[in-house]
């Protein structure tokens, strides 16, 4: 693999040329107008500009990298954001194109959110409202383009196998940290059998499997929150989101926070005032009993690939905070944290 170094001037330009090169005719929102353009925000796997207009406002979406393996990153996501467009909490995505003619990138054009990253001390309400409502979002079989997770906790197992052999076989590793990780791999193998239930009490939905609080666009004064990342969303179960909301590789990715058993519950309690089927609501705490150790599996395992690749070769956009974060994720008592209380029961 090769490190991109393009920073965000490098495509400034190339964007500002897409603009003035492609024909806007059949996009109303943007027909007619003349846009400037500015940074907005990056992640590891996307820069995003910000495209303002005569009181219009979008955001412009660079893909430079994919977390799904697969060459149509972009339409994935674009389509994602179709499906969820009724739900009132994502998004409105307005263009996409992957032909990779006018610029070298697969692009999208989305509607801008005003608002600030959530706060897990005064957002729960609203970040349990917003998953609520995209967990209840019908989507109509032919047009359900997603990744099935048809054995949940086999798929993330296996999804981890690949993922930690990059770090197993790295030079970097550490002995100790490899010698646990094996265990709570061996574990997990062990347990995922347990998927069963899952099998037999399906409840599938759009899971966007990264709901970290930078994904999440909170407008106080607007009372709304909005997820706003769709990079690799699946067709699952939504214990997914809610394990995922309430992991400490979650919370502590952008924060300091933690969540503790009872703010947990606050949060479930929160997210079922705003569920429709009481058979999901009964059922919530089992499914998500079962799928934690595995969201954290996933968790740990991305973690120790990226640790290995951010000092040696890496394909996406290099952020300090993460690198740091990862260094602190990469320490054998944190990690003993998040499995031991599941492996001792």
């Amino acid at each position: 693999m090769t490190a991109i170094a393009e920073p965000f001037d490098h495509y400034l330009s190339q964007v500002k040329r897409y603009l003035l090169e492609q024909c806007w005719d059949n996009v109303p929102v943007m027909a007619g107008l003349n846009f400037t353009v500015s940074e907005l925000a990056k992640g590891e796997y996307n820069l995003n500009y910000l495209l303002e207009s005569a009181g219009t406002q979008l955001v412009f979406r660079v893909n430079m990298a994919t977390q799904i393996n697969r060459d149509d990153q972009i339409i994935y996501e674009y389509k994602t954001l179709r499906l969820l467009k009724s739900s009132g909490v994502t998004p409105v995505p307005y263009f996409v194109d992957n032909s990779r003619k006018l610029i070298d990138r697969g692009i999208s054009i989305m509607e801008y959110l005003p608002g600030c990253p959530l706060d897990y001390q005064l957002d729960l309400a609203g970040a349990a409202k917003a998953l609520a409502t995209v967990h209840q979002v019908a989507v109509p079989p032919l047009q359900n383009h997603l990744i099935v997770e048809k054995q949940p906790l086999s798929l993330i197992y296996d999804e981890c196998v690949g993922l930690l052999k990059s770090y197993f076989h790295s030079a970097l590793a550490k002995p100790d940290i490899c010698s646990f990780l094996h265990e709570v791999a061996a574990w997990a193998e062990s347990t995922k059998a347990k998927e069963q239930y899952f099998l037999d009490d399906p409840w599938l939905c759009i899971v966007n499997t990264e709901v970290n609080s930078a994904n999440f666009i909170v407008n106080r004064r607007q009372q709304t929150t909005h997820l706003i990342d769709w990079e690799m969303p699946r067709w699952g179960d939504p214990s997914t989101d809610l394990c995922h909301f309430c992991s400490p590789l979650t919370t502590l990715w952008k924060t300091s926070f933690r969540f503790s058993p009872e703010s947990v519950a606050l949060f479930i309690e929160k997210y079922k005032q705003n569920i429709r089927p009481a058979h999901l609501r009964d059922t919530l705490e089992e499914r998500m009993r079962l799928k934690f150790p595995f969201v954290l599996l996933r968790g740990i395992s991305w973690s120790a690939m990226a640790w290995v690749a951010y000092q040696t070769e890496y394909n996406g956009i290099h952020n300090e905070d993460t690198r740091q974060k990862l260094q602190q994720y990469m320490d054998l008592a944190f990690i003993r944290s998040l499995f031991e209380p599941f492996m001792k029961n």
